[in-house]
């Protein structure tokens, strides 16, 4: 897994790296093998294995592909080309960089990588500096779930990204507390508490709190809560005119509502995610549930220890919903550009990104990957052998077409950290929550 944010700002260098089965987990910032900050590239001139081709390839923090020796793969595939990448640490550094040098025309690796916070921007304002990588040899559309495919594609059919990963949710539960609580511990069971209706999840959290264990509560934070509900739907922020609609979509205020529910209700452990303090609620279990995507669940292992192996769970959400992603695009100033399409179409390929989900952690964006052994029968031993292939494949195919605005991470950073945490955490009411929020991305989009 890279780096998957709700909030770029927290999340921007976090890798967790899931162990199919078990197996220690490995936390890294970035590819430690190449170096951070800004980064030049020569175009792909440079000659390699005997004056073969050398394609370079961009990222942001550990992408995965080169971890997972799929670069190393391909280079045996292909003797006369050599794949070299360039990791700058945090994607608030790399985006930046990529629009500038997309500006100008040079500095551009042969394939750059985009986080999906971003690729809406980068498709509606750089799809002219971008092959069409949907007319690349190998390429099947069909392939890709319809979402996935849509978010990279311009209304006039032109496809600048292939996706890499998704991150459809289920809901991460501690089968000891819900033990304790009354609650079943079957992971269908379970499923089948809130299935269909996220105010169902709230239900399961007021039972919850009835017989908590002491110390303990439902679930870490409203903010997380509010994120996964509207990430099932397929308007948000924007409509499909590109208009700013959050503060009048009943899908978002839907969302609020419900979150701030939780935090009045005191079902919440008032926690901001990706922090210390989180962190340290999944190692001393004070929280009994999180949303979370396929990639989430090593970050779990990783910070819940040998302490909660076989305590956690994994349970479908109540509705299908997505967090995180990425694509890679072809810039067509590269002096390599049907080489380097060929590559990334090959990176992106089924076969490769179930390669990757088995290594790696990140769920395919392939749908023709789901059948293949190493999804299809992947299952977590530190989370009761949960059939995670089958649990997120199902989840992945539930998510709507979703509108990707281009300030997308810019609202909902907002209505997280400047809206629903000072509900959270602070006491305040979920109207003055909301306004301190709308204000701030007001402010943020010069409104």
């Amino acid at each position: 897994m890279r780096t998957h944010s709700r909030t770029s700002r927290r999340l921007a260098g976090l890798v967790a790296v899931v162990a199919l089965g078990a197996g220690p987990v490995a936390g890294c910032a970035e590819d430690p093998a190449e170096p951070s900050g800004s980064a030049a590239y020569d175009g792909g001139t440079s000659g390699g294995g005997g004056g073969g081709t050398t394609l370079t390839v961009g990222v942001f923090g550990a992408f995965g592909l080169k971890e997972a020796g799929l670069y190393d793969e391909y280079m045996k595939l292909n003797k006369d080309v050599v794949v070299r990448q360039t990791s700058i640490e945090r994607n608030e550094n790399y985006y930046p960089q990529l629009l500038t040098h997309l500006g100008s025309g040079s500095g551009l690796a042969d394939i750059q990588a985009v986080e999906v916070n971003n690729i809406a921007e980068i498709t509606a304002t750089q799809a002219d500096k971008l092959m069409d990588l949907g007319r690349t040899e190998g390429v099947r559309k069909d392939s890709f779930l319809p979402w996935k495919w849509s978010q990279a594609t311009t209304p006039g059919g032109k496809t600048v990204g292939l996706g890499t990963d998704i991150g459809p949710q289920g809901i991460c539960y501690r089968r000891d507390l819900f033990a304790k609580a009354g609650l079943p511990t079957d992971r269908t069971a379970v499923g089948k508490l809130w299935a269909g209706d996220w105010r169902k999840y709230l239900a399961a959290g007021k039972r919850y709190k009835a017989r908590a264990p002491r110390g303990t509560v439902f679930v870490d934070s409203a903010a997380g809560v509010m994120a996964a509900i509207t990430g099932g739907h397929e308007k948000r922020f924007y409509d499909a005119d590109g208009k700013v609609v959050y503060k009048t979509n009943p899908a978002v205020r839907g969302a609020w509502d419900t979150a701030a529910e939780f935090a009045r209700t005191g079902l919440t452990g008032r926690l901001q995610q990706f922090t210390p303090a989180w962190d340290q609620g999944f190692a001393n279990a004070t929280f009994a549930t999180v949303s979370c995507p396929a990639w989430m669940l090593g970050y779990i292992q990783d910070k819940a220890g040998e302490a909660g192996r076989g305590k956690w769970d994994v349970a479908a959400a109540p509705r299908p919903s997505n967090w995180g992603g990425s694509f890679l695009t072809v810039p067509e100033t590269g002096r390599n550009k049907a080489a380097a399409a060929r590559l990334a179409a090959w990176l992106t390929a089924p076969e490769q990104q179930a390669k990757l989900f088995e290594k790696r952690g990140s769920f395919p964006s392939a749908r023709a990957a789901y059948d293949l052994p190493a999804v299809s029968g992947a299952r977590h031993a530190y989370f009761g052998n949960a059939p995670m292939g089958r649990i997120f494949a199902d989840a992945a195919q539930g998510v709507p077409v979703q509108i990707v605005g281009p300030k997308d991470l810019v609202i909902a950073q907002n209505l997280a950290d400047i809206g629903m945490l000072q509900v959270d955490q602070k006491g305040r009411s979920s109207r003055q929550g909301w306004d301190a929020a709308v204000k701030a991305i007001d402010n943020a989009l010069d409104r």
